[in-house]
């Protein structure tokens, strides 16, 4: 979708040029810091797995379930947009979507009780992990795109609507412009 007033996200990119930067300066520190939370998951995971109950009651489980489904449409619709947008925020929303319907389809089942809710549970996985490998898949796309001219087969624009490069790149000293003065006629 190209044309007059169509927003890309582009926009709002400079505002995050700082943040992104001092991101970038403490990356060492960032990559030490999830790396000690990783290992430190491990035994805390261990410890988890052999202390909880293997049966609690939860109140609100309505409110949790319905919160994380609006959630998990929120993000399908953010993929949508972002996709029929072109945004250079799909691969982000493409892979929050793919992972809400993975975790949806991990916790229907282990939270099904046997019999019929674990069927329903079971079938429901046929339309979540499906949906769930186009919205990954979608965002491994787009991040792995070639820069370059769209082909017919992958219509994404190359540049921003008004002028071309080239037209920018021209130079604009006495007369070198076109004798018509880049007007045509009617």
């Amino acid at each position: 979708m190209t044309g007059v007033g169509h927003n890309d996200g582009m926009e709002r990119a400079p505002r995050l040029g700082p943040v992104l930067d001092r991101f970038r300066r403490i990356r060492g520190v960032l990559v030490l810091a999830l790396g000690a939370v990783a290992v430190a998951l491990v035994p805390w995971t261990a410890y988890v797995s052999v202390t909880l109950p293997a049966r609690h009651v939860t109140h609100h489980w309505d409110v949790v379930w319905t919160g994380f489904d609006v959630f998990e449409v929120s993000a399908i619709v953010a993929t949508v947009f972002a996709l029929r947008r072109h945004s250079p925020l799909l691969p982000v929303v493409a892979a929050v979507a793919g992972t809400a319907l993975v975790t949806d389809a991990w916790f229907d089942v282990v939270t099904a009780r046997p019999g019929r809710e674990l069927g329903w549970s079971l079938l429901g996985l046929a339309g979540e992990l499906p949906l769930a490998a186009i919205c990954l898949w979608l965002a491994l796309d787009a991040i792995s795109a070639p820069a370059g001219p769209a082909s017919a087969a992958d219509p994404r624009p190359t540049e921003r609507p008004g002028r071309s490069a080239a037209a920018q790149a021209r130079p604009r000293t006495a007369g070198s412009e076109a004798p018509s003065g880049e007007r045509t006629s009617r």
